[in-house]
């Protein structure tokens, strides 16, 4: 009776294991491994480096490899040229500066006083002139005088009188300072000077290159003594942080990833394994690309995912092939 019994225990078994294995014999509903694995790359960011300004190199500060951060001094132009600019726009603007003072102070008090001077010589001047003329006007009917000399003593009245009215504009000018106009345009020269002096400031500030982001050196492009144009690329910094993986998953998975999703991801030949989250998903198909090594065909369509790196370290670099996996992916649909 025991070896009966324990014959049909181990018959028994033997069914629930071969079902187990065999999910119910077909018969019963499969259960579906939510974990969705992908495949990418670390994202290759860069950045070029060059003058705005065209120069001689005088400095390099860094080497490639260099990690650097954002606002150091990485290289610098020969500016003896920009130097001798700004001290040219200086004496512009200094010369701007006393003609607009010189304008809005009107005149000194000895200009006026001058002024007034000459207009009493005219005054005096003309008084001769038109007693000259009195005199003499009696005795052109008679032919006392000859014409010639009646013409000059005419000439002279005349010429006093004008000398008389210009020395009299010449006082109410002094007087009256410079015109509203006048005063106008000199400010204006003022404002263009001071901006062109600005401007020379500026083109010597980028006389100096620095770096725009945290990141490393990874090319240096120049060496000190070379003669750039502006937007030359004298050094490409990589971009360290944040460090992004660019995934692909295919048309029929799409519906399991949402942003969101926590994901690891692993490197060849790096034991650690990185948390990180998918941050975008392109709203555009495109073919498989070359570098994606899946198990599909490549002519498949897949979706372009960006992961955004938590804990990224020196040891993933970019451009590095990186398997991401998603343990909470949506299950697929039957």
């Amino acid at each position: 009776m025991n070896r009966r019994r324990l014959i049909a225990i181990a018959a028994l078994l033997a069914v629930v294991v071969v079902a187990i294995a065999t999910r119910g014999f077909g018969l019963l509903g499969s259960d579906h491994d939510d974990t969705l694995t992908l495949y990418g790359n670390v994202d290759v960011r860069e950045v070029d480096l060059a003058f705005r300004v065209p120069g001689r190199i005088d400095s390099i500060a860094v080497e490639e490899g260099a990690k650097v951060k954002r606002g150091q001094r990485l290289a610098a132009l020969d500016t003896a040229s920009l130097d001798a600019q700004i001290a040219r726009a200086d004496a512009d603007v200094a010369r701007a500066e006393a003609e607009l003072a010189r304008l809005t102070n009107g005149s000194r008090p000895q200009e006026i006083a001058q002024t007034r001077a000459q207009l009493a010589a005219a005054q005096a001047a003309l008084v001769n002139a038109e007693r000259d003329y009195a005199r003499r006007e009696p005795l052109v009917e008679p032919g006392a005088i000859s014409a010639a000399i009646w013409a000059q003593t005419v000439a002279a009245r005349d010429q006093a009188r004008a000398q008389v009215a210009e020395a009299r504009q010449a006082l109410s000018l002094a007087q009256d300072g410079a015109r509203a106009e006048d005063i106008r345009a000199a400010g204006a020269q003022v404002a263009a000077a001071r901006a062109a002096r600005q401007s020379a400031s500026v083109d010597r500030g980028d006389g100096i290159l620095t770096a725009s982001v945290d990141g490393t050196v990874v090319t240096r492009a120049r060496e000190p003594g070379a003669i750039v144009q502006p937007g030359e690329t004298v050094l490409t910094l990589s971009i360290d942080r944040p460090l992004r993986v660019r995934a692909y998953v295919g048309e029929p998975d799409l519906s399991r990833v949402r942003p969101g999703m926590r994901v690891t991801i692993k490197a060849d030949g790096n034991p650690k394994t990185y948390q990180g989250t998918v941050g975008y998903i392109s709203p555009r198909s495109e073919f498989t690309p070359k570098s994606v090594e899946t198990e599909d065909l490549r002519t498949d369509l897949v979706y372009r995912l960006r992961i955004n790196v938590e804990d990224a370290d020196d040891a993933l670099r970019q451009g590095q092939p990186v398997t991401v996996t998603i343990p909470t992916a949506a299950a697929a649909e039957d």
